[in-house]
């Protein structure tokens, strides 16, 4: 008698193959010239019904009806990696704070082809690898789900450290990029010349962004609403301080140059109690390779010696 596994398998695979020939076979270009009704259907379609129904005619290809079968299953899927993976709010900020171009329906179908290759890749190494064969038949259906979860959350912890480095950057570009602002202005630019040099010398993370400033504002956004939309993209604390300061500034007529270079001490010492606090943080972490490296080695330098002389002697 066939396991029932091989004939689960067997029915799988002949589904697939059978599937595959189809939509090779509806692929196929037509050999031959087109008859004279197809060539004068479409000239006399609006008076004759059966033109109109030649034209209407498609061919047996099985995309559409495999697209409406699996539509409400990737549906059903993506829903259930929103609710494991967090909100699209919460998605949409991290691609836009990792400065990522896909849409938040993009990045939900990626997670969700990994997690399908990772199901899948799963299911062909417990049905045939031998080192499977040993464990329980639900410890065997559990894997796949299991390495398909793993997938779906490693892919979006992937964007959260790419969200997380990128942010880390701007934090570093801050102080200069102020800097550099308050000096454009104190030389007599406006704020928005002043942003559109620094987006045409620099070539950091802030650069990039106050290009797309610049960009907005030369298709007819206010310099305002458009910092405020950076400010409100990015969700990065020192760069929200600076761009209500600037935006107050604006508003009151308030000198620039003085506001920024005020902004710019403030990120420095930000970044200065940030390390410190990291610091703190990894001191624990630090006394790691110090209690389970240096000193065993040191120790075994200072006792080895005396050791072989013991062993020698006696």
């Amino acid at each position: 008698m066939v396991p029932v596994t091989t004939a689960a398998v067997a029915l799988a695979l002949g589904a697939a193959l059978g599937v595959g020939l189809w939509l090779m076979l509806s692929a196929v270009p037509r050999l031959g010239r087109p008859r004279l009704m197809e060539r004068v259907a479409p000239y006399v379609a609006d008076l004759s019904s059966g033109a109109r129904d030649l034209l209407d005619r498609r061919p047996a290809d099985p995309s559409p009806v495999l697209g409406l079968v699996a539509v409400p299953v990737v549906d059903a899927l993506r829903s259930a990696v929103t609710a494991v993976g967090g909100g699209d709010e919460v998605v949409a900020k991290r691609l836009r704070q990792a400065g990522s171009s896909t849409t938040v329906a993009a990045f939900r179908g990626q997670q969700l082809a990994t997690a399908v290759i990772g199901f899948v890749v799963a299911g062909l190494l417990v049905l045939v690898s031998p080192g499977f064969a040993v464990m329980p038949t639900i410890g065997r259906i559990v894997v796949p789900f299991l390495v398909a979860a793993i997938a779906a959350i490693g892919r979006d912890w992937l964007l959260q450290h790419t969200a997380t480095r990128r942010l880390a950057r701007v934090s570093a570009e801050l102080p200069t990029v102020l800097e550099f602002l308050a000096l454009s202005l104190t030389a007599g630019e406006g704020m928005l010349d002043a942003l559109r040099r620094v987006a045409r010398t620099g070539s950091g993370e802030l650069s990039r962004e106050f290009a797309g400033v610049v960009a907005a504002v030369g298709t007819g956004v206010p310099l305002a609403d458009a910092l405020a939309e950076l400010r409100d993209g990015l969700d990065h604390a020192a760069l929200t301080r600076a761009l209500d300061q600037i935006l107050g500034a604006l508003d009151r007529g308030a000198p620039l140059a003085a506001v920024l270079t005020a902004q710019a001490g403030d990120a420095r010492d930000e970044a200065k109690r940030q390390i410190i606090e990291l610091a703190g943080r990894k001191e624990i972490a630090m006394l790691v390779p110090l209690i389970f490296l240096i000193l065993p080695i040191t120790v075994a330098f200072a006792l080895f010696p005396g050791y072989v002389v013991l062993q020698t002697g006696f």
